[in-house]
C-alpha cells in the first residue's frame, strides 16, 4: 500500500494574532509562512509524489504552491474530507478567551467527548479523515503501484487524528502528539498495519524505508490543534 506524506500548512496570519482560525475564509499565510512553504520544493526534492491532495482551505493551497510551481507535472487534488474541523461557533474566536471556556478543558483532556458549538466534534473529524487516508490509499495504489508516495497537505488537528489513528491510539491522546506548522509527518500503509516513518519533521526529508514486514518495526497555531506556541 503507498506511503503517506502529511504537510500541516505553513503558519499563518490567525497562528500569528491569536485566533482560532477553523474554516474562517480569507485566512492566508503570513511572510514566515510564505517562507516556509518555499523552502518545502527543497525538502521533499528526493521523493517522488504520485498525487498532492489538498484542504480546500487558502492557507493549504498557498502552502503547496511553491511545490506545484517546481513539479508541473504533480496533479492536484481537493478533498474537503481533510478540512480543518468545523470549530462551529468558536471559529474566529481569540485563543485567550476560548481559555476559560469550559469546553476547552474537554477539548484537552477528553478529545473524544468533545463537540464544538454549532460545528462537529473531534470524534466526526477523525473519522471523515481517516476515511478520506482509506480511500486516497485505493485510488493511488491502483494508479501508481503499491510503493507509491502521495501527499496530502491538511491542519494540525487533522494530522494529528491522523497519526493517533495509524498508531492506534485512543483519540483522547491524540492532544500529545504536536505538528508544528509546515511539518512533514509520513505514514507508510501496509496489509497488516500502518507505519508512522516521521513525525512533525522540520527539516531536509529523507529516506522513507518503512520496516521490514515481518520485523519488529519499530508551530502549534491553537490550544485545540496542537498547543498554544507561537511559533
Amino acid at each position: 500500500m503507498p506511503t503517506l506524506i502529511l504537510v500541516r500548512h505553513g503558519r499563518s496570519t490567525a497562528n500569528t494574532a491569536g485566533v482560532l482560525a477553523g474554516r474562517t475564509p480569507g485566512v492566508a499565510l503570513d511572510e514566515r509562512g510564505a517562507a516556509q512553504a518555499a523552502a518545502l520544493p527543497a525538502r521533499l526534492a528526493r521523493i517522488p509524489l504520485a498525487v498532492a491532495v489538498s484542504s480546500p482551505l487558502q492557507r493549504c493551497r498557498e502552502t503547496l504552491r511553491p511545490l506545484l510551481d517546481a513539479r508541473p507535472g504533480l496533479r492536484l487534488e481537493t478533498d474537503d474530507r481533510i478540512n480543518e474541523c468545523d470549530y462551529g461557533d468558536w471559529s474566529g474566536r481569540k485563543l485567550a478567551e476560548l481559555g476559560d471556556d469550559p469546553l476547552m478543558e474537554v477539548v484537552q483532556q477528553h478529545p473524544s467527548a468533545a463537540g464544538f458549538p454549532g460545528g462537529e466534534s473531534i470524534r466526526e473529524m477523525q473519522a471523515r479523515a481517516v476515511a478520506a487516508v482509506r480511500d486516497w490509499n485505493a485510488r493511488v495504489e491502483e494508479a501508481h503501484g503499491a510503493e507509491a508516495v502521495y501527499l496530502m497537505c491538511s491542519h494540525g488537528d487533522i494530522i494529528k487524528s491522523l497519526v493517533a489513528d495509524a498508531l492506534g491510539m485512543h483519540l483522547d491522546l491524540f492532544q500529545r502528539i504536536s505538528v508544528e506548522p509546515c511539518s512533514v509527518t509520513a505514514i507508510r500503509y501496509t496489509r497488516l498495519r500502518p507505519y508512522l516513518v516521521r513525525l512533525g519533521d522540520t527539516g531536509d526529508f529523507g529516506s522513507l524505508t518503512p520496516p521490514d514486514e515481518g520485523g519488529s518495526g519499530s508551530e502549534r497555531d491553537a490550544a485545540v490543534g496542537g498547543g498554544a506556541g507561537a511559533a
